[in-house]
């Protein structure tokens, strides 16, 4: 396999010297963009984050001081609270305000 691989590159710098190029210049490899750009690439993104970040707690903070609206309470109705035998853990619910005077 590594013989194959070392072929066609012999064979490829052959048919550029044949054409005329440099070996230098074939030797080299040519990317689609430079480390350069990358950095720019990379330093732009950094900022649109960090923009997004501050926006984000911008919005939080504004939507978080707002307050909410508060709603009156429900009628307290008789047919809601129904018990027909005792819970395991006494007369109140779990999750009611506890009755200290049975």
């Amino acid at each position: 396999m590594a013989t194959s691989m070392a072929r066609s590159g012999l064979r490829s710098t052959m048919l550029l010297f044949r054409r005329g190029v440099k070996a230098e210049a074939a030797t080299k490899r040519s990317f689609s963009a430079s480390a350069h750009d990358d950095t720019r690439e990379a330093a732009k993104w950094e900022k649109i984050t960090y923009a997004g970040i501050a926006t984000c707690a911008v919005l939080a903070f504004y939507n978080l001081s707002k307050g909410h609206p508060h709603h009156e309470e429900p009628p307290a109705y008789s047919y809601l609270h129904i018990r027909n035998k005792e819970f395991p853990w006494g007369p109140d619910g779990l999750f009611e305000e506890k009755h200290h005077d049975h």
